[in-house]
């Protein structure tokens, strides 16, 4: 078996569900424009997206948990393609909010159920950089797939960017035929029952280090366009190519983030680069109006920000053993229900005239809750481990 053919394959898909999610921000002003809308209405379209994420996590994941772990993912990029393919004909705003609505729904049980399987693929000691592995496909979004659909977006239209889309989601559908072994089940991870893993505290503690602290990087990021043309003065055509370098710097702190977690535990990964975002977001609100500096913060915070999901993906797997695949897909609903606090709470002091620095401090606020919640969980661990003493 070619370990790391199988974990393209999940690269892949991870690269066109990237693309559809983030695509977003380069193209919300001109998505605005054409369906007369503002633009933090044109945000609610993202936070629309992620709400699909998290009603879809859990229930794709207990619907389709007596199939095989290979026929799932089949499954779920058939309804990635053909939702995604329904954006490319929206009439109107309120149908465009329903149709990312649905194309939200098998993201996150994309991203739960391969990361159990990139787990299960890789040698010991080396499954969070496994993970990362899948995770680089959404990375790799960031410079390839995200610039070029905003090109294409900004230079003929953002429904054309869908096409490609929809396009990508048939190579993932035959990359996972051809590619992916076919893995059992878990004969012992029964969906409905691992539903009691939620009866512990450190899951929810996971989750909410997740919603709260990654939503600190979605508030920046939800509004990176008005902020790099409007406080920086880079004009729009430069957006692509800055969308790239942000690419750049998310791919560097994916694997850099699942090899610090592969050394010094996914919990303690997680507490340190969220300290460290709530440092980047602040500097990137201080710098916004300086060229030069905006550049290289908004690589080094892409890079800070995207470090966090491999070690935080794998501490919830390891949170929850019996129910892996379950509590790995609602982590990703944990990730979506950042990225909708992220951007309505981001746009809330942009609609009151505070302007397109505001987002930062409100990141800012949410990744150094997300840390202390990393830390509650150390101290959770302590506890238990006390009292079984």
């Amino acid at each position: 078996m070619n370990i790391q053919k199988s974990l393209i394959t999940l690269a892949i898909g991870g690269f066109g569900i990237g693309m559809t999610e983030f695509m977003m921000m380069g193209l919300l002003p001109d998505i605005a424009q054409d369906l007369n809308v503002t633009i933090p209405e044109a945000g609610y379209l993202i936070s629309s997206y992620a709400l699909g994420v998290v009603i879809g996590a859990p229930l794709l994941v207990l619907i389709a948990g007596s199939f095989s772990p290979k026929k799932i993912l089949i499954g779920l990029m058939v309804l990635f393609t053909v939702f995604n393919g329904l954006s490319i004909i929206v009439p109107s705003y309120n149908f465009f909010l329903f149709t990312r609505l649905l194309s939200g729904l098998p993201h996150g049980a994309f991203f739960g159920v391969g990361a159990v399987v990139a787990g299960k693929l890789a040698k010991e000691g080396k499954e969070a950089s496994a993970v990362a592995i899948m995770f680089s496909g959404l990375t790799f979004a960031n410079i390839i797939g995200i610039p070029l659909g905003t090109y294409v977006g900004q230079a003929i239209s953002w429904r054309y960017s869908f096409i490609i889309v929809a396009a990508i989601g048939l190579l993932a559908i035959l990359s996972l035929i051809f590619w992916m072994p076919s893995i059992e089940k878990n004969t012992e991870e029964k969906p409905k029952d691992g539903l009691k893993v939620f009866l512990h505290l450190e899951p929810w503690l996971v989750l909410l280090t997740t919603a709260i602290g990654t939503g600190g990087f979605f508030a920046w990021f939800s509004y990176i366009t008005p902020l790099l043309t409007d406080v920086s003065g880079f004009e729009k055509s430069s957006i692509t190519f800055i969308l790239m370098g942000v690419g750049v710097g998310m791919t560097v702190g994916n694997f850099a983030g699942g090899k610090l977690a592969d050394v010094i535990s996914p919990v303690k990964a997680g507490m340190v680069l969220l300290f460290v975002m709530v440092l980047c977001l602040l500097t990137v609100m201080i710098v916004a109006e300086n060229q030069l500096l905006s550049l290289i913060m908004s690589f080094v915070t892409g890079a800070v920000a995207f470090s966090v999901v491999a070690p935080i993906q794998m501490l919830m797997i390891k949170s929850a053993k019996g129910a892996e695949m379950l509590a790995s897909a609602a982590m990703q609903a944990g990730f979506n229900i950042g990225n909708a606090i992220g951007a309505f709470l981001g746009g809330i002091p942009i609609a009151r005239g505070l302007g397109y620095t505001s987002p930062q401090a409100v990141g800012a606020v949410m990744a150094f809750m997300g840390a202390l919640f990393c830390i509650a969980v150390m101290i959770n661990r302590k506890r238990v481990a006390k009292k079984y003493v």
